[in-house]
């Protein structure tokens, strides 16, 4: 099976990280609370860094300059980039598929987590986000 390729976009500042919230609801009433970086799958003829100031485009509205890359994370499935960014035009706000799927059931809202909260939230790859806030960035 081939692993999914995907490209997250680490915005710092201020001490904040910008993260995606999400909240389901699954139909026996169970809730889960999470945040994501945002990014998502590469279409095909995309480079990586393409894929990520796309995925920040369309999920949180902004035009992004990467600043350097960060590493992946790797499962069985997945292969996750990780690339941090600044935002060069716009307000973040929520986009895409995700303005498109927001439901009570299904809610995503962009939020600002503290770098000094984030053992206190659910978020995956916090070791990502910290090389993002010292800026520790490595070759592809």
């Amino acid at each position: 099976m081939e692993k999914r390729v995907s490209s997250r976009g680490i915005i710092i500042e201020d001490d904040n990280v910008y993260a995606m919230f999400r909240r389901r609801i699954k139909d026996d009433g169970i809730i889960k609370e999470y945040y994501v970086i945002p990014g998502g799958g590469i279409n095909e003829n995309e480079t990586l860094e393409e894929n990520v100031i796309r995925e920040m485009k369309e999920e949180f509205s902004v035009d992004v300059k990467i600043k350097g890359y960060l590493g992946k994370d790797e499962s069985d499935e997945t292969i996750a980039h990780f690339f941090s960014c600044s935002i060069i035009n716009g307000t973040p706000k929520l986009g895409g598929e995700e303005l498109e799927r927001c439901t009570e059931q299904n809610y995503y809202e962009i939020r600002k987590v503290a770098i000094e909260d984030l053992d206190k939230v659910d978020i995956l790859s916090t070791d990502m986000i910290m090389k993002a806030f010292k800026e520790e960035y490595i070759e592809q």
